[in-house]
């Protein structure tokens, strides 16, 4: 099969397609080989070669040498062998004759055509597959290319990406030849070909803008910890520096906000806190819920849980609209945090302690939590204030007999007596 400029042609396609030109080639043999079989049936011994030289295909149809012919499609006699092949021919040898490709026909080329259109298809699918298999983690640009089933298909060049839903920013739009940029965040190999998933919702998204934009990131001399995102509402992000004269919040904000403007920009004005990483965790997490200011915490490391204390004015802020705010200092520090203002805090204070002395009288026989709380009620919150009450008081209120008031009353200063007793000895 000779065509026009084939050799050219196959070269072409190689460059144009980053594709290695033995598959190209194999794909042409291929397709002769079918197209011959087609032509000739499926019990001819065919080879198909391509000549470098000629760029042109040639196909050969094979025979064996016999004395007496039997099957005209796989024999051939001595004598015509040596009249037209080879005058040397031999019974049991296997002469090649060569088939005009022209005679295959309309149909047999057709279906040649498809199967070097699939093998070039295919070859290219692993191409790029191969390209794209350890780009994992990279930001990647393309154009919105269309539109499938709430996928958004992304053209980046001699491959497609997809964003699935599920990694689209809610209430972001595109339209078709719009720029977009993505992060690979997984590729996959499958029947139709390359899968390269996209996202702009990950988390590890925001920390590969931030390595683009500041340049001490890219060179290693600052670090980022962790990155809590609710995309396009509002991320956090916490790095550190491994050089003590770099500040390494400054560098992320940039002259005049440059630099983390440019990533809100990308992320279509989703807020960006930046937040210095600290050993202390107590600090790290105070740090965590800027904007807010902490006046203090109260740490549990046993169930790493933070109790922090802010001004009263501060305790929305610190939360944030719908808890996003609390929400995410969460998700960046590992650290549960319960949110109290002053005065929820004092409240809760004068709470626990009246549990306490409430819990204090049960020490008498006689009064159980359910009497204590009784009392409590009325006034007498410690057995200080129980040792001094009237007998009449205390039998007026449901349920304590005069009896048991004086009891209550003796047995409290008893109680006092002792404590007066311990603590001196406790003085000497």
């Amino acid at each position: 099969m000779l065509l026009p400029e084939l050799k050219r042609l196959i070269e072409q396609m190689g460059k144009d397609k980053g594709i290695n030109k033995d598959i190209i080639t194999g794909a042409l043999e291929a397709a002769m080989l079918t197209a011959a079989n087609k032509k000739l049936g499926q019990n001819v011994d065919i080879e198909a070669h391509y000549n470098d030289e000629t760029g042109e295909i040639e196909v050969f149809q094979f025979k064996t040498v016999v004395d007496k012919v039997v099957d005209h499609e796989t024999q051939i006699s001595k004598e015509e062998a040596r009249e037209k092949l080879d005058e040397g021919a031999e019974p049991g040898d296997s002469l090649g004759m060569k088939i005009e490709t022209s005679s295959f026909g309309r149909i047999a080329v057709q279906m040649a055509k498809q199967i070097i259109i699939q093998r070039v298809k295919d070859a290219e699918c692993d191409n790029i597959y191969e390209e794209y298999k350890d780009r994992k983690g990279e930001l990647v640009n393309g154009f919105v290319q269309r539109f499938e089933g709430g996928n958004i298909i992304v053209n980046l060049g001699r491959a497609e990406g997809v964003v699935p839903p599920t990694e689209q920013i809610h209430r972001e739009t595109y339209k078709r030849g719009e720029r977009i940029r993505s992060y690979i965040i997984d590729v996959k190999k499958n029947s139709k070909g390359p899968q390269i998933i996209m996202s702009r919702t990950h988390p590890a998204f925001l920390k590969a803008l931030f390595e683009v934009e500041v340049p001490e990131i890219s060179e290693g001399l600052i670090d980022i910890v962790n990155v809590a995102r609710e995309p396009g509402k509002r991320g956090k992000i916490a790095v550190r520096s491994k050089d003590k004269d770099i500040d390494p919040v400054g560098a992320c904000v940039g002259m005049r906000g440059s630099r983390v403007q440019s990533v809100v920009q990308e992320l279509r004005g989703e807020k960006i806190d930046i937040i210095p990483f600290s050993e202390d965790a107590a600090k790290y997490v105070s740090s965590s819920l800027s904007p807010a200011k902490v006046s203090r915490v109260f740490i549990d490391d046993d169930n790493r849980t933070m109790t922090v204390i802010v001004p009263d004015d501060q305790l929305s802020l610190a939360i944030g609209k719908n808890g996003q705010n609390v929400r995410l200092a969460v998700k960046l520090t590992g650290w549960n945090i319960d949110m109290k203002s002053e005065t929820m805090a004092v409240a809760k204070q004068e709470e626990q302690e009246g549990q306490e002395k409430q819990s204090e009288l049960t020490k008498i026989t006689g009064i159980g939590p359910s009497m204590a709380e009784k009392l409590f009620s009325k006034g007498i919150k410690s057995i200080a204030m129980l040792a001094v009450a009237e007998p009449e008081i205390l039998s007026s209120i449901p349920g304590i007999s005069e009896t048991a008031a004086q009891q209550w009353i003796e047995t409290a200063g008893q109680i006092l007596i002792e404590e007066a007793v311990n603590n001196k000895q406790n003085d000497l």
